[in-house]
């Protein structure tokens, strides 16, 4: 069978069935020698990459990998305990990730919606936790990161420490939360005092802070609801 190509209404030049079941063939061999790679520097040590190509002929490719039980990889010849170790470690981290709802993309265009998706991250925490939440131009999610950690009743937060992964990300807005582990979402003066500090800093760098949520077991309080964040413009 002769390669052929053929041109679409719009122009463009169309590849034959072989040329792209061989392109498709290339990104394959691509994506198992990038793994391939990445598995050699988990194991470490001498022979690297020819220890991680035993390992993948051992447990049946990228797939059996990902479903090895952890007693099975220990059992791999040549690799060492250490080497057997993380590898089950990794593997048990990529299931774990896998099994995570992190609704990505996400628009949180109310309070509601904001609360809704930030008390699943701060579920149960017995300490004081600082999150922002980095938002693209049509206020969805696109990062979450800690800032700070606290007592039961107090942490101690920045504004660098905010803006820093926010800059970095080139996020258009953002939403920063704390939990109340003591019940009371009621905001303190310490809180109102730094929402004001933050709303400032962000304006001044171009990434609008669009609400301050405090969270508790029994309750939320949006400090934009509040009328706290000034004008925000």
């Amino acid at each position: 069978m002769g390669q052929t190509r053929s041109h679409g209404a719009d122009g463009l030049e169309l590849l034959g069935l072989e040329e792209l079941l061989a392109r498709e063939l290339e990104l394959v061999d691509l994506a198992l020698e990038l793994a391939r790679e990445l598995l050699a520097l988990l194991l470490g040590g001498g022979r690297a990459l020819q220890r991680a190509q035993g390992v993948l002929d051992a447990v049946g490719g990228l797939a059996g990998l990902s479903t090895a039980c952890a007693h099975e990889l220990r059992a791999l010849p040549g690799i060492g305990d250490a080497g057997s170790t993380a590898l089950a470690a990794a593997v048990e981290l990529k299931r774990r990730i896998d099994r995570l709802d992190l609704p990505w993309g996400r628009r949180l265009r109310t309070p509601r919606e904001a609360e809704t998706f930030l008390r699943s991250l701060l579920q149960g925490a017995a300490q004081e936790h600082f999150l922002i939440v980095g938002l693209d131009a049509r206020q969805r999610v696109r990062m979450v990161r800690t800032v700070g950690m606290g007592s039961l009743s107090r942490v101690e937060v920045h504004p660098r420490e905010v803006f820093r992964p926010l800059l970095r990300a080139g996020m258009h807005s953002c939403l920063i939360v704390h939990n109340h582990p003591s019940g009371d979402a009621r905001p303190s003066e310490a809180d109102i005092d730094l929402t004001e500090r933050l709303v400032e800093v962000g304006l001044f760098l171009g990434i609008p802070v669009v609400d301050h949520i405090v969270i508790s077991d029994r309750g939320f309080v949006s400090l934009a609801e509040l009328g706290l964040l000034g004008s925000n413009e």
